[in-house]
């Protein structure tokens, strides 16, 4: 079983308009609603992919229990969601079908008390004890510890459990330094951790910090890996036009399966790729385009990168 943490919980609302104009009414052409945050994302590719997979982390009030009413119908999801005081947040895209752009609104989410923090780390200790892999994905809600995922980290690690850490600034700076198996930034976040805007320079660097092996995501320059085993470069072969948002969780999605499936790391690239592309093409995060998929999938190039630093 795969496990997927989603600390920050979210009820994903996308709107399509034909056109979006700053100062301007709208007329909403379609309206979509999806469990959402990071990891639900990568749990949803992961189901869809045919692995099982339980969910934890943060719901509550009248959003939480529409999300959690929302995964009730979505095969191989089991939902360990720990329940708070505070109402699980919403994000709102705003897709213009014009040009396919997407606005993203994303609100803070609830504040978690020390209790809920609690009760979430016993029951993740339990969950590792069946899991094969975990991944722990996005943002921190409020009143949740900064050095959160570090701890999560050394949970897994200790339970021999392959952990798979994407997030973003401090937390990211401290998860990666209590040693995940994987991390996965976007260049802006990679950036951001190592102060290098050369991809290759910053993954390595990233994996000095601490991580076992990097896969930066770079948009439509697909995916570069740093690993023990080498260095490879996943790219599709063209750009595809659409909604970008939850193409790096896809992502995330193709590399936990592969993972699991004991795939070799340009076989986890490719698919890894190949989701991210084939999501640009579905309607919301979460779900990725089958056709595309398969269609991308043999096509994407995987070269290997020179291994010296």
């Amino acid at each position: 079983m795969i496990l997927t943490v989603t600390l920050n919980t979210a009820l994903d609302i996308t709107y399509r308009v034909p056109s979006l104009r700053p100062h301007a009414s709208h007329r909403v052409t379609e309206v979509t609603e999806r469990p959402g945050g990071k990891g639900l994302n990568v749990a949803r590719v992961v189901a869809a992919l045919g692995h099982p997979v339980t969910v934890t982390g943060f719901a509550g009030g009248g959003t939480g229990r529409a999300l959690q009413n929302a995964l009730t119908g979505i095969p191989r999801i089991t939902d360990a969601l720990v329940p708070v005081a505070g109402a699980t947040r919403r994000t709102v895209a705003v897709v213009d079908t014009a040009t396919g752009d997407t606005t993203q609104l994303n609100e803070p989410g609830p504040v978690i008390a020390p209790a809920e923090w609690s009760a979430f780390l016993e029951a993740y200790e339990h969950l590792l004890q069946s899991s094969s892999a975990v991944a722990l994905c996005g943002s921190l809600p409020p009143g949740v510890p900064v050095g959160a995922y570090a701890h999560l980290v050394r949970a897994a690690r200790a339970a021999s459990v392959p952990v798979l850490l994407d997030t973003s600034g401090e937390p990211l700076r401290r998860g990666i330094a209590a040693r995940p198996d994987f991390v996965k930034p976007n260049a802006d976040e990679l950036a951001e951790l190592t102060g290098s805007h050369e991809p290759l320079q910053a993954t390595r660097d990233a994996r000095r910090r601490g991580a076992r092996a990097v896969v930066a995501s770079l948009g439509a320059q697909g995916l570069l890996a740093v690993a023990p085993e080498g260095h490879w470069q996943a790219t599709p072969p063209s750009r595809v036009a659409g909604n970008p948002t939850g193409a790096g969780d896809s992502a995330v999605a193709g590399l936990l399966s592969g993972l699991v499936e004991h795939l070799p790391w340009p076989d986890r690239l490719a698919r890894a790729a190949a989701l991210s592309a084939a999501t640009v093409r579905a309607p919301v995060a979460g779900e990725f385009d089958r056709a595309a998929y398969e269609e991308l999938l043999p096509r994407v190039a995987v070269t290997e990168r020179a291994t010296a630093a």
